[in-house]
């Protein structure tokens, strides 16, 4: 058997793993790259290999770093099955399109720049990673599975997923492969949430595994407690609104992130730490994954279905607008004070949320709330390493905002989560890869794991390498 490491070796996006036998080929995920200048070189070289010969694709999640090139990969070629959660499945709808449709203007805005002689010169018109007519084509080769309830892919394959806790519908998926009379199991986590916190159900314990692949997105720090992240939220909030009279700006991922922090911050309200709140989500798509996961509850924790039932109950206590056309999203900006404005995209490297930092991140009275993981080379990530400036839309902005970053709150889990869901395997895998970290990341973690978990062979991958198992 052989694993070949096309994405999130060495860093964090970009997904993809190739696992083949003499008998099947598939890929686990298959993620875009996201985040620097050369992320989009790198999309357009991913998937060089055969997609033809592809037996099926099996995907974690939907975040777009695990999903976004799907697309793609069936425009090249790809003819198969992807097999998915259902909630998976129905969040693609959305995502994919989505991303498609701002390639689309994009290259279209793009165009007319090169054609007004200002263009770049290395510009993404007429290298699109595909439409959204091709993104529409590729839903069709979606495959529900459900937690739990093994199911075969190809003769060779039997695959359970469980849910990883990370975002509705997120899986760690477990793979058996037959391969000249003998079965080895894969496990991959995919991305697992943090345990014991607000929304989504914790993580499943995985007892079993021949080879691992572990994602390190945080496997270098800890997260501080849900205690001291609410504090912390509830500081920044008031701070901002009732002693500097500004508005509160959270850049946040439209799946996952958006409805975790409003049910957080439903749920300060609804304990008296947060006075009434007037929240603003500015994105079309946060509106949609709500939506989807309020069809979904059954995968949320007792407290949150408490919380959902509370909130229709008391709809004055948090007023929530979800800001659909683009004129409303404008209009956001006469706003000076007593707004929290939620938008995507969560590094904030696209989309409305680049508005919204234009018209804000140069006033001392307000501030930016970041909630989630900024890859290198994203505005998000200079903000949280203290840049004095940022230049949005080709204007210089000085940094005057003050910038909260709470960690407490991602989707990922720190290094203890993470050890301690590999403390559930009975004995150490005979090969285990830590992938989906930042070199220095998964570096640490690997040691961590050798260090407290006394488990040999733990190796950190390298983009494109291949691995004979």
């Amino acid at each position: 058997m052989r694993v070949t490491f096309h994405g999130a070796a060495g860093e964090v996006t970009g997904s993809c793993y190739l696992v083949e036998t003499g008998e099947v080929r598939f890929l686990v995920d298959c993620g875009m790259f996201q985040g620097g200048r050369d992320a989009w070189r790198k999309n357009l070289r991913a998937l060089s290999f055969d997609l033809r010969n592809l037996d099926f694709i099996l995907l974690t999640h939907a975040h777009l770093d695990h999903s976004g090139l799907l697309p793609r990969a069936a425009a090249l070629g790809f003819r198969g099955p992807v097999h998915a959660t259902a909630a998976t499945a129905d969040l693609l709808g959305v995502m994919l399109l989505d991303s498609a449709h701002i390639q689309e203007k994009e290259a279209e805005w793009e165009a007319k720049r090169a054609h007004a002689g200002r263009g770049r010169g290395q510009g993404q018109a007429g290298v699109l990673l595909y439409t959204v007519a091709q993104a529409q084509a590729c839903l069709r080769q979606l495959r529900r599975a459900e937690y739990d309830r093994p199911f075969q892919p190809h003769p060779a394959v039997r695959v359970c997923l469980r849910d990883a806790g990370h975002i509705l519908g997120s899986a760690i998926a477990e793979i058996w492969v037959e391969e000249a009379g003998r079965t080895h199991k894969l496990v991959f986590s995919g991305d697992l949430g943090m345990p014991a916190r607000p929304v989504l159900r914790d993580p499943q314990p995985i007892e079993a595994a021949d080879v691992l692949f572990v994602e390190a997105t945080y496997g270098n720090r800890l997260h501080k407690s849900l205690d001291a992240t609410e504090d912390e939220l509830v500081e920044a909030i008031e701070d901002t609104l009732h002693r500097k009279h500004g508005n509160v700006v959270m850049p946040a991922f439209s799946v996952g992130r958006t409805q975790e922090v409003l049910f957080v911050l439903a749920d300060l309200v609804r304990r008296g730490r947060l006075r009434h709140l007037q929240v603003y989500v500015d994105s079309p798509m946060s509106m949609a994954a709500t939506e989807i996961t309020l069809r979904h509850t059954a995968l949320l924790d007792d407290q949150t279905r408490e919380l959902i039932e509370w909130q229709r109950a008391h709809p004055e206590a948090l007023s929530v607008r979800f800001v659909q056309d683009v004129e409303e999203s404008i209009a956001l900006n006469q706003i000076r004070h007593g707004a929290v404005i939620i938008s995507a995209s969560g590094m904030c490297d696209a989309g409305r949320i680049k508005y919204h930092l234009l018209n804000n991140l140069g006033r001392r009275e307000a501030s930016v709330i970041i909630t989630g993981f900024q890859a290198a080379g994203t505005l998000g990530r200079r903000l949280v390493e203290g840049a004095r400036s940022a230049t949005i839309f080709g204007q210089h902005v000085p940094v005057r905002a003050d910038i909260y970053t709470i960690g407490g709150l991602s989707a990922h889990a720190d290094q203890d989560g993470l050890l301690g869901w590999l403390g559930h395997l009975r004995r150490p895998p005979q090969r285990t890869f830590v992938v989906h970290g930042e070199a220095e990341a998964a570096e640490a973690f690997a040691g961590a794991v050798r260090h407290r978990l006394k488990w040999n062979n733990v190796s950190v991958p390298q983009y494109g390498s291949i691995e004979e198992l």
